[in-house]
This record gives C-alpha cells, structure tokens and sequence, in this order.
C-alpha cells in the first residue's frame, strides 16, 4: 500500500469526524446568549435655560405734600361813621362855643329890651352856627384821617417737597447654564466583538440577554443564586 493511500484514508476519516462533531454540536440545544457591557458614556449638552430672579430694593421717592401755614394778613378797619364816630354826636362844644359869640355879638347890637332880645337872638344864631362848624370841621377831619390797619391770621395751603424711602420688589431674567443628557453611549462585546451603540436610558445590567440576534437593552439585572431576599 502506498503512502498516499494512507495519507488520503486518514484524513478522509479525519473529515467524516469533524463532520459528525459539527453535527452533534448542533443537535445540541444551546444556552442562552448574553452581551457583556464594557462601558456606559453619558452623552451631555450645555444649554440655557431663563430664570427669574427678585429682590427687594430700596430707593428714595420725593412727593407732594399739602400743609397748612398760618399767615397774618392785614385788613382795613372800616371808617367809623354817623354819630359814634364823633366823641361829640350831639355837637354841644360847637354849639356853646357859637351860642357865646353870637350872644357877644347879639349884645353889641340896641339897647334897654331890644338888647336883650339880640343877645338872645345872637346866642341861639351862635349856636346853631357853632354846631354847623363842628360838624364840617369833624367831617373834614374823618375824610382825612387814614384808615387803621389790622392784621388777621388765615390759613392757606401751600405744597412741601418731601422724601421718604420706599422698599419695591425688582425682578430680572438671568439666562443659567445646565448640563442635559442627550444619550448613553454603550460599548459591549457580542460573540467576542466589541461594539458600540447610542442609548437614550442607560442599561441596568453589566450583562444583557441577546435573544434572535438582538441585545435587550431593557432587561432587568439577573439575579443570581444566594442573592435573592427572601420577603
């Protein structure tokens, strides 16, 4: 027998070994699958967000304030007039004054009864001119004498300027800055292969089921023997 001979009979059954292993391999039901997670990115944004922000504030404010100031104002006392306005209203110093001249002058005139009756006649003429006098002079004298002034105290309302400080609320919009979370980017390893792949959550296992070729992004953490809590 030639050495090609063997040489070809020994692989030839080598092959139909291999063949026969692959083949009982898949027969054999395989156990689940898992995707082994290597590292999480959390993938951020810087953006700006408005807020409000208040404080109290202090300022002076100036206003107009009414007050009322007592002021002297001066008024004219009326003229006195008619018979109180003289300290003689019945005129006897006029008439006693003319009632003796004409009664001296009455005198001068006749004799004996007839003289008599002049200085009669001359005194009551004298007296009525006297008190006719009396009552021009003072009635010159009351147009020519001034007017006396009084002073009266009146009120009146006038506006003063006054500051006081006032506390008012101001408010202001202030643009913040604040990291939000866009994604997470996931690198893992599928049948010995690392990948990578943009998630809007976080996983919440180190280790995921991969059922029909797809990663179960969403399972819950497997629980293992011993670390069950019993309720």
């Amino acid at each position: 027998m030639s050495k090609s001979i063997v040489v070809g009979a020994t692989l030839a059954v080598l092959g139909l070994g291999g063949l026969a292993f692959g083949a009982w391999q898949v027969q054999q039901p395989r156990g689940p699958e898992y995707a082994e997670i290597l590292a999480v990115q959390p993938v951020t944004r810087t953006v700006e967000r408005p807020r409000e922000v208040c404080e109290d504030v202090e300022r002076v404010v100036s206003e107009e304030v009414p007050v009322e100031v007592p002021v002297q104002v001066p008024v004219e006392a009326p003229a006195p007039s008619g018979p109180a306005a003289s300290r003689d209203p019945h005129r006897i110093v006029g008439g006693a004054a003319g009632a003796v001249v004409g009664g001296l002058l009455g005198n001068q005139i006749g004799g004996g009864s007839g003289k008599k009756l002049a200085t009669v006649a001359g005194a009551i003429g004298g007296a009525l001119a006297g008190r006719e006098v009396q009552e021009r002079v003072e009635a010159r004298q009351h147009a020519q004498a001034q007017p006396q002034v009084q002073y009266e105290t009146r009120y009146e309302t006038r506006y003063e300027t006054r500051e006081r400080v006032v506390t008012e609320e101001q408010c202001r919009t202030v643009m913040e800055e604040h990291e939000e979370t866009q994604g997470y980017d996931v690198t893992y390893r599928l049948d010995g292969e690392e990948q990578s792949r943009r998630l809007d959550t976080a996983p919440q296992a180190e280790r995921l089921p991969v059922i029909d070729g797809e990663v179960q992004w969403q399972a819950e953490p497997e629980v293992r023997e011993g670390e069950a809590t019993e309720v």
